[in-house]
């Protein structure tokens, strides 16, 4: 577990170094999103409303940090960032914020569609305060369409996207997935096409409005589930831990837990049956093929369990890991954080809650590995409008000019 106090990810000019991004986004799909251009070295500027900030600030299970605004949420994709207080509704903090667009390369916010426009500053308006601007507005359903103005959280698009209907028995769907999934995909997707707007305009010189939907995210994350109803006309069911293309394919009882078996070719199916010395179940004509196994699941899961019951999931995942056969436990949370694959990855990070007390926080940085570097934090999340002076001043506010935005509520 690697700390990271510096201003750099890891020490090296990150992949996004000299990217200046103004982040108007709140709780978790905005944030995510602009928190892995963090960890790609880009400078975020979280512009949040005066006296209350982002509401991820008060989410979170321990009620003395959501006290301080410095709650969970707040705490899991915001750190690195600066903050910056700024009130819309004041026609000087409009002043500020226009000033603040004119010098920066992206703009990334999460409201529902026409929220910027309301508040004077459409498209059309940023584009010609800055023409190079990259301007991604991520949003429940996107720009367009009927349902564009209706509010959305994770739970409602995970059950408009159809995944809640895959997910769970066929007693227990719809389910929700255990975690906001569909935020985070929508973030990794606005965070892609920053990305890539930005490659475009170091080509052309052009910005960019990049309109992201989170539901059109998801559906296309769903990959193969969709597919196979678009090209055969054939419904997705909800399956438990089942693969609908495969068997064995699945998680199975041990002796102590659950192992997960991915026997999807031929080859790995005799392997994994001489392995368990079932080499008997090779010649069973319910197992045969492919399409047997698929279709005569219950039973051959049943068959396997007789075996894997006999040891742990562990021993079983030692004995299996040099077969070629996809196996492994599965595991919990806090088991998973603890793997040596993890921990040899340096996926977590030490840092202080903030700047100003001597409390530290685990954090994560990015999945990617960059020139054989993890990819940590570069600094704590920020306090509410930490850095306003130190911003204002450096868009050449001065400081009688920064007392006076206070003092009229504009910052």
């Amino acid at each position: 577990m690697s700390e990271a106090t510096g201003t750099k990810a890891s020490g090296h000019d990150g992949l996004l170094e000299g990217v200046r991004v103004l982040d108007m986004t709140n709780v978790l799909s905005g944030p995510y999103a602009s928190y892995q251009l963090v960890l790609m070295g880009a400078d975020v500027i979280k512009l949040e409303v005066p006296g209350s900030g982002d509401l991820a600030r008060q989410l979170g299970a321990d009620s003395a940090l959501n006290g301080e605004n410095l709650g969970v949420s707040f705490l899991a994709q915001n750190a690195g960032k600066r903050s910056v207080t700024v009130n819309l509704k004041r026609e000087r903090g409009r002043e500020v914020f226009a000033r603040l667009v004119a010098q920066a390369d992206v703009l990334l916010e999460n409201f529902r569609p026409g929220v910027l426009e309301r508040l004077g500053f459409g498209w059309d308006r940023l584009r010609e305060i800055n023409p190079q601007l990259v301007y991604c507005a991520l949003s429940g359903f996107g720009a367009s369409g009927p349902m564009r103005r209706r509010p959305a959280y994770d739970q409602v698009i995970q059950g408009l996207s159809g995944i809640m209907s895959v997910t769970g028995t066929p007693e227990t769907a719809p389910l929700r997935v255990g975690y906001p999934v569909c935020d985070s995909i929508g973030g990794i997707a606005a965070a892609f096409s920053v990305a890539a707007a930005l490659v475009r305009r170091h080509r052309t010189n052009r910005g960019a409005f990049l309109d992201v939907s989170m539901l059109d995210a998801s559906l296309t994350a769903m990959g193969w589930v969709v597919s196979d109803y678009l090209v055969t006309g054939r419904e997705p069911v909800p399956m438990a831990n089942e693969n609908r293309t495969s068997a064995p394919s699945g998680a199975f009882d041990t002796a102590d837990g659950k192992l997960n078996i991915a026997a999807n070719q031929q080859q790995q199916f005799e392997t994994l049956c001489a392995v368990l010395d079932r080499r008997d179940l090779l010649t069973d004509p319910r197992f045969v093929t492919r399409d047997d196994r698929k279709s005569n699941r219950d039973t051959l899961r049943k068959e396997l369990e007789k075996t894997l019951r006999t040891r742990t999931a562990q021993e079983w995942d030692e004995i299996l890991m040099s077969t070629g056969v996809p196996a492994a436990p599965v595991l919990t949370v806090p088991q998973a954080l603890a793997s040596p694959q993890v921990e040899h990855r340096r996926l977590a990070h030490r840092l202080p809650v903030s700047a100003q007390d001597g409390r530290e926080l685990t954090l994560l940085g990015s999945p990617t590995h960059v020139d054989g570097e993890a990819l940590a934090p570069p600094g704590p999340p920020p306090r509410l409008g930490e850095h306003t002076d130190e911003v204002l001043d450096a868009i050449g506010f001065s400081s009688a000019e920064i007392a006076a935005l206070r003092d009229e509520g504009a910052i």
